[in-house]
């Protein structure tokens, strides 16, 4: 997680590592039990993104904004973020990260994935009140965060097993799997009546359309 910097430290540094995570999650997504797409960054915006982040490459979080623009699961269900790109924003610009020698105080947590409902998922840094460095989610149906008892690390090799299935069967319905993949990564799926309200369900009876990601953000 990220804690108050004290010596900046530029890309070459962060990104040029012994041992980078990236190896290890390589050697998951050769295994997903989970339609996984990883998608393309630009080296230099994923660098930018290292740098404000002020992560190694070692780390999971550094491995994914240098590497790759983030991981789509489940045909865009699930989107992790990195380096960004194809629609979907990078790590420092979903927390409004800026230069690291001008931040004052590391965000009180740090956004690190979405679904394509609303939900978003976070690393506590002390601002959620859970753990810090436990990732949390805030689910649309219940409008709350909560602690899902392990770090970032272990949340992104979770997300390529079978876990999601699990986690998610209760807001899915019939035919999400078709909705989610004609749905682009900048847009996500609005439901009415909301999934925090009992007349929601069944969800197969719900009004659903794709809406601009933000706007969907902007609801919860």
């Amino acid at each position: 997680m990220l804690g108050r910097v004290t010596h900046v430290r530029n890309a070459d540094v962060l990104a040029d590592v012994d041992d980078p995570a990236w190896t290890v999650l390589q050697d998951a997504l050769a295994q997903a039990a989970r339609p996984a797409t990883v998608l393309p960054v630009d080296p230099a915006a994923g660098r930018d993104v290292l740098f404000r982040l002020q992560v190694t490459a070692r780390s999971m979080l550094g491995a994914l904004a240098v590497n790759c623009g983030g991981l789509v699961i489940d045909e865009g269900w699930l989107r992790i973020l990195g380096g960004g790109g194809s629609g979907l924003p990078d790590l420092a610009t979903a927390n409004d990260l800026v230069d690291p020698e001008q931040a004052a105080a590391p965000p009180p947590y740090l956004i690190v994935a979405y679904d394509v409902l609303g939900g978003r998922f976070a690393v506590d840094g002390g601002g959620l009140g859970v753990q810090p460095g436990q990732v949390c989610y805030w689910a649309p149906d219940t409008l709350e965060w909560d602690g899902l008892g392990v770090g970032h690390t272990d949340f992104v090799l979770w997300s390529l097993t079978d876990g999601p299935t699990q986690f998610y069967a209760g807001l899915r319905w019939p035919t999400w799997l078709d909705e989610t993949r004609r749905t682009p990564l900048s847009e996500g799926i609005a439901v009415y009546p909301p999934l925090f309200s009992a007349e929601a369900y069944p969800l197969e009876n719900t009004s659903r359309k794709a809406v601009p990601f933000e706007e969907l953000l902007s609801l919860g």
